[in-house]
């Protein structure tokens, strides 16, 4: 009877140890591998498909996204957006409630001075293929003229979009009306100074916490209603840092670069203030996903169940054993 209980073991302990990867989940590194994807400057966790993320490139021939797959690094559906005009200097991207994404054509860094730039709302595809998907065009203007801006957010609870803009001494968060329109104007007006040479930003799932980076370094606020209060410095990787996400469970922040073969870091997401009150403005509560419970699936958690699943293991082989001898 030996042999059948070591078989046994070896099927129950595989069974315990067989957890779902971290990159499953777009909680590790990977390195984005589409040779079209050379100026990645955005980045948006997927909603619909866990371990997906959204990129675009800087300056692209069309109004493209891509999904990548964060366990493989290839890109698994292409996007074109319909019903927009020639994208000038996309920037950003980011997941709204209801699934729905909101791309940044933002940018103006050659010191054109335009005056208007782009945001594009679709909601996000729930099959990943090579597809086109109409998507609406709104007119953003800014209360005092001309910005460049690469970082767009969109608060997860409210829906509201944020524009924060791109000075090297320190920019500003600008704020939309509560409402997009795609019949006129949307006047996005500053609300509270940003200390960063910003070139991404992202909220935490619950939005309680708004990570801002640079190219050489972060930070990370609690949002307080939009009236940011600093919480703690965040480091960035090497290289010209472009883009910033939080993985879906709120447990890492995710750092990307532009670039061939680009890598997308992950490392711990900044501590929420556990006293800041952020409902105001939409914010969530104490017990939501970026809290980084061990039940949402983070790498403590998996340790645990690993843990447990191998110590019913055990028990049950103990108890086969005695079995065994009794009979």
């Amino acid at each position: 009877m030996r042999r059948p209980l070591a078989i046994l073991a070896g099927v129950l302990l595989a069974g315990a140890l067989a957890l779902p990867a971290s990159a499953a989940d777009g909680n590790e590194d990977f390195t984005i591998k589409d040779p079209r994807i050379t100026e990645s400057s955005g980045l948006a966790a997927s909603r619909e498909h866990p371990g997906v993320y959204w990129t675009h490139n800087d300056q692209d021939e069309g109004a493209y996204l891509y999904a990548v797959d964060s366990a493989t690094g290839q890109t698994v559906a292409t996007i074109t957006l319909t019903g927009v005009g020639t994208p000038r200097d996309v920037e950003a991207i980011a997941i709204g409630p209801g699934n729905e994404i909101y791309v940044g054509d933002i940018g103006d860094n050659d010191g054109v001075e335009w005056p208007y730039v782009w945001v594009y709302r679709l909601p996000e595809p729930k099959q990943l293929k090579d597809q086109s998907v109409r998507a609406t065009q709104y007119v953003v203007k800014y209360s005092d003229g001309p910005r460049d801006a690469e970082s767009l957010v969109v608060h997860p609870k409210t829906g509201r979009v944020y524009i924060i803009d791109k000075q090297e001494d320190g920019g500003h968060l600008y704020e939309a009306p509560a409402e997009l329109s795609a019949s006129g104007t949307n006047v996005f007006k500053p609300v509270t100074p940003v200390d960063l040479w910003a070139t991404d930003a992202a909220f935490s799932p619950d939005g309680r916490t708004l990570a801002v980076r640079g190219y050489f370094g972060g930070v990370a606020y609690d949002w307080n209603g939009g009236r940011l209060k600093r919480l703690e410095r965040i480091s960035v990787p090497l290289g010209q840092g472009e883009s910033a996400s939080y993985s879906p469970d709120g447990t890492k922040l995710m750092l990307g670069s532009e670039g061939a073969n680009s890598t997308v870091v992950a490392q711990d997401a900044p501590q929420a203030a556990g006293s800041s009150d952020s409902s105001s403005g939409g914010g969530g509560s104490a017990s939501s996903d970026a809290a980084g419970s061990e039940d949402s699936g983070g790498p403590s958690g998996d340790i645990k169940v690993g843990a447990i699943a191998v110590v019913v293991a055990c028990v049950v082989l103990f108890g086969l054993r005695r079995l065994l001898r009794r009979g």
